[in-house]
């Protein structure tokens, strides 16, 4: 399994739930993570579609009960760095479609890796008034192991928290895509980088349709 692949088969761990934006707003970040993430392995456990990897059953569970919790825009912004201010509103609109597709796509290939992991929670180092926070987890390997750390940013909009960066193996998700970000804005710049996220979308799209894993 590629860093990636581990990246987004750890953060499917904690993947985020759709709740009543009522329910959201009473959880501090480390209880919403926590939440969310009961909800998320019950839901990959049990659906049998799901462990016997239907593509289209898991891509509807991305869509539905993880992708509204995280803040694709301000993650691409980042990911892109010093490039995002020099795009044009839809250049940087195209771009977190294409980032956003591809995150879609390597989640439902994680999804169905779920079987009996457990996640443990540390001591939230925050003061109630915070709006940007950080969540450190691990999570449990079922025929022992040493326990995998996995830390979260997350920052309230609204009443809301949304996620906008992970950490796994002591690497920040948006960190290590900013230098492949960089490497395709210097050889073609913002235009080439979308064009390369979306032939690999139409990729992942064609193996999909095939059967194939993501």
């Amino acid at each position: 399994m590629n860093l990636f692949k581990k990246f987004f088969a750890l953060l499917s761990l904690a993947g985020a739930v759709a709740f009543a934006p009522a329910a959201v707003a009473q959880d501090a970040p480390d209880e919403f993570v926590k939440r969310i993430t009961q909800e998320v392995i019950e839901a990959a456990k049990t659906d049998k579609d799901i462990q016997a990897g239907n593509h289209k059953r898991v891509l509807d569970l991305v869509e539905s009960k993880i992708l509204p919790h995280v803040d694709f825009q301000r993650m691409t912004a980042l990911a892109a760095g010093r490039f995002w201010r020099e795009a044009s509103p839809e250049q940087q609109k195209q771009l977190t479609t294409e980032f956003r597709s591809l995150l879609v796509y390597t989640y439902s290939g994680a999804i169905s890796q779920i079987r009996d992991q457990k996640v443990e929670f540390k001591p939230l180092r925050a003061e109630a008034a915070d709006t940007d926070v950080e969540v450190r987890s691990q999570v449990v390997q079922p025929r022992g192991g040493d326990p995998i750390q996995i830390s979260y940013r997350l920052a309230k909009q609204g009443q809301a928290w949304k996620i906008y960066d992970v950490n796994v193996l002591g690497a920040w998700l948006v960190e290590t895509y900013k230098g492949n970000f960089a490497s395709e804005i210097n050889k073609g710049g913002i235009d080439g980088l979308i064009k390369t996220l979306a032939d690999r979308n139409k990729r992942l799209a064609a193996s999909a349709a095939k059967g194939g894993k993501s």
